[in-house]
């Protein structure tokens, strides 16, 4: 069952000290579906030689074709390995991440990771990076966005409102700048993308052609002593059988980057609770989720929120719409939507694009705009929230074009804008859905996965979703949703590559990549890293004293500043390195320092915080060109 191994990884070998290469091989197979291997063991098949990631640099699909790349691995390696980690510098190997993570799940488990990560690691021609290693955790993540002012609980004076965020002064700049380096980079820069602003409540006949009023639901079970429910696909448990094969009883627990670890110190602890003879050993826990489980074993489940078996429901359907009335009257034909995506709009104006903008396919519509879910267990921060916002494109092809060579296409611009607003590379890889990964209108699909702090998940996703959506719309509407090649007589409904990312999860994830900590000078500090592009704070201006001709000075730059649009902090109080440690902390930067030898050159001093002993003068006037050379973003 296990592939051919080459070379076993430190956590491995550790797993595998003091056995015979059959008890160690016996072991990985029991652990196998439990994600234990976790860690990073080396495996790669012994009947092909080391496989070489085609391309150059740190692109994930350089001159290669990604796709390409990573089914023909197919032929040399056993067992679900797809997926293409994205740091793939030339002379890299295959490094298996995650290929046991996992037992299968059932088709409608949302968690369900059957692909293996592989991830690509230098051999020695071309030296590795150097691994990330995160300085914050989720929580503490969450504290310094209430702490700075980026992000706050919605309704906190009320005691919060699961699932809603309020974004704060720095969080909103930041956030409207991650969306206008979208715009510029996806639509301004790019002749074949225009844009749209959809209304967010649309005639509910649009979400019963495109499936949602009776397929977008996720499978939920209610804990009937708790009055809490939970998703049945992130709700885990296994059964708890001793060594000579009595079973004790079910554990439970909700997902997470730890979730094996959490239910065997629930098992250890049930066995205790039953009087089991301490030091007694218990067979591997085999996982399960709750879409899984039988009509017999639902019982024997224990709720998560009570640690009860008996209390939790079967599984059941939840639509994740949220329902409203529009007009005076309450009744079904005033029922509609808020919209769970942003794509039903496009599609619908398809025909009133094309006519307006006299586009021709290939060409795409893009939008930015808010989206509501009605999440069964809002969680994670900001990754899995009820109001969200998307920036997506959805591109339309002709039937007969190559859809794979867009979408590849379009998974690398994608990438490169992610790289560009500052994300970690060592973060990202792709993951490629197959089979009933695949969403039932896709022909192929590929997320963009980030590691978080609470584990890995997706970021963004490029689909080619086929004709479906237009087909559906053209159907229910009688208006047939076709483009006539100009000049032929041929009409086709094209089909769509769609590449769709979530504001609020990159957002999160730049916090993520950014957070740092070091020293200068032997005193430590906690900054943010953004790129000058997307900073919430482009500059801090600082005069030397509080009063006088440098105050005037600084006051005369910071209007020059923000009069070509950029956004600086102007700040008189406390010592210069105090002033730079509070911009440091926010993410800005570069820092100007206006002294007594303004007042005799013109010249200012600037700061760049991720060079801050390299301090440089520059004229007065030439700061504003400065700046905005170091702020544009890399096309």
């Amino acid at each position: 069952g296990l592939p051919p191994c080459l070379n076993v990884g430190p956590p491995g070998r550790r797993l595998m000290e003091g056995k015979s290469a059959s008890e160690a091989s016996q072991k990985l197979l029991t652990l196998r579906p439990q994600g234990a291997l976790s860690g990073s063991a080396f495996l790669l098949p012994a009947s092909r030689p080391t496989r070489r990631v085609h391309g150059s640099g740190s692109s994930p699909v350089g001159s290669g074709n990604i796709l390409a790349s990573t089914n023909s691995g197919r032929q040399g390696m056993r067992g679900p390995f797809r997926i293409l980690r994205g740091v793939a510098p030339i002379g890299a190997v295959f490094v298996l991440r995650r290929a046991f993570q996992r037992r299968r799940f059932s088709s409608r488990s949302f968690a369900s990771r059957r692909l293996a990560t592989l991830e690509a690691t230098a051999t020695p021609a071309a030296p590795a990076a150097e691994e990330f290693e995160y300085k914050i955790t989720l929580e503490g993540l969450v504290s310094l966005c209430k702490q700075r002012g980026f992000v706050f609980q919605s309704s906190e004076v009320y005691g919060g409102y699961s699932g809603f965020f309020d974004y704060g002064p720095l969080g909103v700049e930041l956030k409207n700048n991650l969306k206008r380096a979208w715009w510029q980079r996806m639509v301004l820069g790019r002749d074949d993308v225009v844009g749209l602003d959809a209304s967010i409540i649309s005639n509910p006949a649009v979400h019963v052609a495109s499936g949602h009023v009776n397929n977008f639901s996720d499978p939920m079970v209610d804990c009937d002593e708790s009055k809490k429910r939970f998703r049945a696909d992130q709700l885990m448990f296994a059964h708890v059988v001793l060594e000579d094969g009595t079973d004790i009883g079910c554990v439970s627990a909700v997902q997470t980057g730890t979730t094996l670890e959490t239910l065997e110190k629930a098992a250890k602890k049930l066995m205790k609770d039953r009087g089991v003879e301490k030091g007694t050993a218990f067979k591997p826990l085999v996982m399960k989720d709750m879409t899984e489980a039988s009509e017999d074993e639902v019982p024997l489940v224990p709720s998560p929120a009570t640690g009860k078996p008996g209390t939790l429901s079967a599984p059941r359907s939840f639509n994740l719409m949220f329902e409203t009335s529009v007009g005076p009257y309450a009744d079904a034909s005033a029922v509609s939507y808020l919209r769970p995506e942003t794509a039903q709009g496009i599609f619908v104006n398809f025909k009133n694009v094309v006519k307006a903008s006299r586009q021709k396919v290939p060409f795409g519509i893009a939008q930015v705009g808010k989206a509501f879910r009605n999440e069964i267990t809002p969680r994670q921060f900001l990754f899995r929230s009820r109001e969200f916002e998307q920036m997506e494109i959805e591109y339309f092809i002709d039937p007969e074009a190559d859809f794979k060579a867009e979408q590849e296409a379009w998974l690398q611009e994608m990438w490169n804008f992610l790289k560009a607003v500052g994300l970690d590379e060592r973060l990202m890889s792709l993951e490629v859905h197959e089979g009933d990964k695949l969403a039932h209108y896709a022909r192929a699909c590929t997320d963009v996965i980030f590691q978080y702090p609470f584990g890995p998940q997706e970021l963004l996703g490029v689909a080619a979703r086929g004709e479906y959506d237009l087909q559906q719309h053209g159907k229910a509407s009688g208006e047939a949703m076709e483009y006539q090649v100009p000049g032929q007589k041929r009409k086709f409904v094209p089909h769509v590559i769609e590449p769709s990312l979530g504001v609020d999860r990159l957002f999160l994830a730049l916090l993520c990549s950014a957070y740092d900590e070091d020293e200068v000078n032997g005193e430590a500090r906690s900054l943010l890293r953004f790129h000058p592009s997307v900073a919430p704070i482009t500059c801090g201006i600082f005069p030397l004293m509080k009063k006088g001709p440098l105050v005037e000075k600084a006051k005369g730059l910071a209007s020059l500043l923000r009069q070509r649009g950029i956004n600086v902090f102007y700040d008189e109080s406390g010592s210069i390195g105090r002033r730079y440690r509070r911009m440091d902390e926010v993410g800005t930067p570069f820092c100007c320092t206006i002294d007594f030898d303004t007042l005799d050159d013109d010249t200012v001093t600037l700061r760049d915080r991720d060079d801050p002993l390299e301090v440089q003068r520059f004229n007065l006037n030439e700061i504003p060109r400065i700046l905005q050379d170091k702020c544009l973003l890399p096309m």
